[in-house]
This record gives C-alpha cells, structure tokens and sequence, in this order.
C-alpha cells in the first residue's frame, strides 16, 4: 500500500470514526431534549423530535401516533395538571446502537413530582424505554419509543436487556 493509500484510509476510517461519535451525540441530545419540552408545556417541541408518524407506545396507558398525538397529550389536560402541580421527566442517557440510518435503544425515564405535604420531591414512576431511531432530512429523530413502568413484570425488565449480538463474550475474559 502506498503512503498516499495508507492516508486515504486513515482519513476514511477517522470520518467514520468521527460521523459514528456524531450520531451517538445527536440522538443523545434528541433525547434530552425531552423532559425540558413536556415539563415546559411545549409540545410542538416535544412533537419535532419524532418523525412525522412516529410512534409513542406508553405502555397500558396511552398510544400515540404521529406529532399531531404528541402535541395533544402535551397539551391536555392530564399533562398540565402536572406541569402546573410540579414534575420533572428525566430520561438517562439511553445505550445507542447506530446501524447506518437507523438506530436503537434502550434507557430509564424517571417522573419526579412536587409533593406538597412532604416539602420535596418523590419519584412518582421509573420505566423501561426502547427507541427506534432514524436519520432524516431534519437530522436523526425517534421513529418508535416505547415506555413501560418498571412494575415488577419480567415483560418489562426485559426491555432493558441488551441485544443478544452486543453481550460480551465471556469467553475472551479471564476465568470466564
């Protein structure tokens, strides 16, 4: 291989390299960008991280289908009483697998809530998500989330699981 062969192929596995790390950072953002939108009310904001007919499955209560659905779960009336009554949504940095122009994903959203009587706040539900992600026009936006109280349900911790092609191999490890 020549040097100038030897160059060209660093710089492409360096833009690949840098491209996989800008991906992780927007869908990373796209995700946080969440919570500040419904805590605030603002859901064209929280409608535009989805894809035009991207789906929000919470699961046993309520799905919803496409930004017009997200919008109006916003803005209803359940949502704002618990704007108004003092809430936090806050998702945990999700675990990415990028495939092209297509990822998925797996995290924890916590609904933190003012309570009065106590003079603090209470965790009022934790629950498992899985995302579907792709890349559009627009830049990366969820296709499919779906989200599920973490009661006890093996259905639901199961959402948590890592894919069986991304567990290490215990193999390689020493005494494994």
């Amino acid at each position: 291989m020549s040097e100038n062969e030897e160059l060209r192929a660093t710089v492409e596995a360096l833009a690949a390299r840098v491209r996989a790390l800008e991906d992780q950072l927007e869908i990373t953002q796209l995700v946080a960008r969440y919570g500040p939108a419904v805590d605030s009310g603002s859901g064209e904001a929280a409608a535009a991280l989805w894809t035009e007919d991207g789906t929000f499955d919470v699961a046993g209560h309520l799905r919803m289908k496409g930004r017009d659905d997200i919008v109006a779960m916003v803005h209803g009336a359940g949502h704002q009483s618990l704007v108004r009554a003092g809430c936090a949504h806050v998702l945990t940095v999700p675990h990415i697998v990028v495939d092209g122009d297509r990822a998925t994903g797996r995290s924890y959203a916590l609904n933190i809530r003012w309570d009065p009587a106590a003079d603090g706040f209470r965790v009022a539900r934790v629950s498992a998500n899985t995302w579907r992600w792709v890349r559009t026009e627009q830049g990366w936006r969820v296709e499919e989330r779906v989200n599920a109280n973490l009661d006890g349900s093996a259905e639901h911790s199961r959402m948590l699981a890592p894919p069986a092609d991304h567990l290490p191999d215990t193999a390689q490890r020493p005494g494994g």
